[in-house]
């Protein structure tokens, strides 16, 4: 039996200007996977068809803008989102876009994102940190006062750890094991940290109506929610409402995470309406796998409907 209309909202390609600056670095990736990043129309489309996705939303893949110099940032990123902004023009009914952003510069940052949005950008992807620099520092601030304004969402999606805390945690097995630094493990300290830095700087005090996302059934956030709300509420400490906030401003996908146990945390921790579908292609190359999971997770056809589409239709008002 068919699923309800299906919307996957982590998906990413490559702009080649923009990857020409990581060429040997984080950037590279290996054959099928680099092509598959470059690609809008062919095996994308055929994918999504034998899985019976109708929409995907396609951001750029990690470290996209946040390791870009001021210097070349702002035309670089203009480049990259009007040719993002074509593709999308080019297949409309089965593809939108999330807007690179010139974090570096984050007053022009903010106008990149109303750029976009004027364009039909559903919001924006932040990879990581920003040159180094953790995105909960008020110099950042900007971009999520315009994030509100506009009423879109930030995605924040993970990159390489800081050189420091690759050496010091992870530099003993990654000739054995390159994947722990990254989605194995790496990639969920570092945005769970940046989540967790972000609440506790007033961002969300300041701006309460700003909505993040998280791929990756929330880096492991929803898990220690409990544990994070009632150790941050104990004596001694300025007061935060972490568990408010995270669970009113805050949305989770299933992007490269098709575990029923975490979803079903995710959904006792935040509700249903918190949770939408993604596959996180071509880094999960299968996304057939992604819905046929969905078919099996013990949740009735409403709220399997809300995570498949509903939730991001309202989200981004498709």
């Amino acid at each position: 039996m068919k699923l309800p209309l299906t919307i996957a909202i982590e998906e990413h390609y490559w702009d080649d200007e923009l990857a020409s600056h990581f060429v040997g670095s984080e950037g590279s990736r290996a054959g099928p996977i680099e092509k598959r990043l470059r690609d809008f129309g062919g095996e994308r489309i055929s994918d999504m068809d034998r899985a019976g996705i109708d929409l995907c939303i396609l951001s750029h893949g990690a470290p996209s803008a946040q390791k870009i110099s001021a210097d070349i940032a702002v035309p670089l990123i203009e480049g990259v989102n009007n040719r993002l902004a074509v593709a999308v023009a080019s297949n409309p009914t089965r593809l939108a876009a999330f807007a690179a952003l010139p974090t570096v510069l984050p007053a022009a940052a903010a106008d990149e994102l109303s750029r976009c949005v004027a364009m039909g950008f559903k919001g924006a992807m932040l990879h990581g940190m920003s040159n180094g620099e953790f995105l909960d520092h008020r110099k950042f601030w900007p971009i999520y006062e315009r994030a509100e304004q506009l009423d879109v969402p930030i995605y924040l999606h993970p990159a390489l750890p800081h050189p420091a805390v690759m050496d010091a945690y992870y530099k003993d097995y990654l000739t054995d094991y390159p994947m722990l630094a990254r989605p194995a493990w790496g990639y969920a300290v570092e945005t769970g940290t940046q989540v967790v830095r972000l609440i506790l700087s007033g961002v969300f005090e300041k701006y309460p109506n700003l909505k993040v996302v998280l791929g990756h059934l929330g880096e492991s956030v929803p898990f220690q929610l409990w544990r994070l709300d009632q150790a941050l509420s104990r004596p001694g400490q300025k007061s935060v409402k972490f568990r408010e906030i995270f669970t009113n401003n805050f949305w989770v996908t299933t992007s490269g995470f098709f575990s029923t146990p975490a979803l079903m945390c995710c959904a006792m921790e935040l509700g249903v309406d918190r949770i939408m579908f993604a596959v996180d292609w071509p880094f999960v190359s299968d996304s057939q796998a992604g819905v046929e999971w969905m078919k099996t997770v013990p949740l009735c056809a409403e709220d399997k409907a809300k995570i498949l589409s509903g939730n991001a239709e309202r989200l981004f008002r498709l």
